[in-house]
């Protein structure tokens, strides 16, 4: 067996942490000789739920979990980690206002940056899930100087793999036939989920599916508004499917992307080619070298269409930072 890989998990007594810890525990995510040490984090009032996840972490008795521990605290919560999956953040309650949800969930992910410089190991990698998910890793990341930008991501994955089973319908063909699907800026209804450059059966779509209109109204409103749907439908948000999609963008963070395709994930708009203004956590397609390093993929062509739905979501994304600037 190798050493253990630490894997901290913050929000740990809800659902989409709750979806996706025994996942992590058996070796599906890094491997069936690759050990766990799992450090499941909550806020003080909750944290007491966390015994009984532990217990049943426990008694599925996975041979790849090595250890469990529980805490309410922020440095706790991430010593010695290799990874940090921020999953916890208060969703937005009556009458609040997106930048009260932003100052709100912000003043947490910028303790969480501090911690993660102080405790964390030195080959940590963040991915922020709690919304909204793109400038909160902007204040984590800012307040995590000790931590090359490059190692935090915000989930930008679900909504790929939202679009790529719409497409995937759409042309009655199977999802692992839709391939280079990416999901362009914010993690909000201003993204943009990119079907000109998408394949399927490594064709372009639009070709395959041959109703632009489609395309342009259906399909993305559907994508961008997936999860309000989800809601309306069941009551509460999606969080088996949030937490299979933070599997998937670890996967891809620790698996070389093969060939010319990509996968989405919010990064560091930093030194990026498609003139996104630089320090925003942005959505582009990625590639990984193997080891869990992300990096933008060049060269790909977009269409004055897509630039302009590019030009809508960065101008969200530069009001949000406006919004939380006394956090940067």
């Amino acid at each position: 067996m190798k050493s253990p890989i630490t894997v901290s998990i913050t929000g740990g007594a809800g659902q989409v942490a709750y979806s996706l810890l025994f996942r992590l525990a058996n070796g599906e995510v890094f491997g069936a000789d690759q050990p766990v040490s799992l450090i499941i984090k909550e806020v003080p009032q909750f944290v007491s739920k966390l015994e009984g996840v532990k217990m049943e972490l426990e008694d599925c008795a996975f041979p790849t979990l090595r250890d469990v521990t529980i805490t309410d605290s922020d440095e706790d919560a991430f010593r010695g980690a290799n990874w940090a999956l921020l999953v916890g953040a208060a969703p937005r309650g009556p009458g609040m206002e997106r930048k009260d949800l932003l100052t709100m969930n912000g003043a947490s992910f910028r303790d969480q940056g501090h911690a993660i410089s102080k405790t964390a190991a030195d080959d940590i990698r963040v991915v922020v899930v709690g919304n909204p998910c793109n400038t909160n890793c902007l204040i984590a990341m800012r307040h995590a100087p000790d931590v090359p930008r490059d190692r935090f991501s915000a989930l930008t994955r679900l909504d790929q793999n939202r679009a790529m089973a719409q497409l995937a319908q759409k042309a009655g063909a199977q999802v692992e036939d839709v391939t280079n699907v990416a999901i362009w800026g914010n993690h909000s209804s201003t993204q943009y989920p990119d079907f000109e450059n998408a394949r399927i059966n490594g064709k372009p779509a639009p070709d395959v599916i041959g109703d632009r209109s489609w395309l342009e109204n259906t399909f993305i409103e559907t994508v961008q508004k997936r999860g309000a749907a989800i809601i309306a439908a069941r009551g509460t948000s999606s969080a088996a499917s949030a937490a299979n999609a933070v599997l998937d963008h670890v996967r891809s963070a620790v698996n070389k992307t093969k060939g010319d395709n990509w996968f989405s994930a919010a990064i560091s708009s930093d030194g990026n080619p498609y003139g996104v203004p630089d320090g925003l956590i942005y959505g582009f397609p990625c590639r990984s070298d193997g080891k869990g390093d992300i990096t933008i993929v060049e060269g790909v062509i977009l269409s004055d269409y897509a630039k302009g739905k590019l030009d809508i979501t960065t101008q969200e994304l530069l009001g949000e930072r406006t919004d939380v600037s006394e956090l940067l």
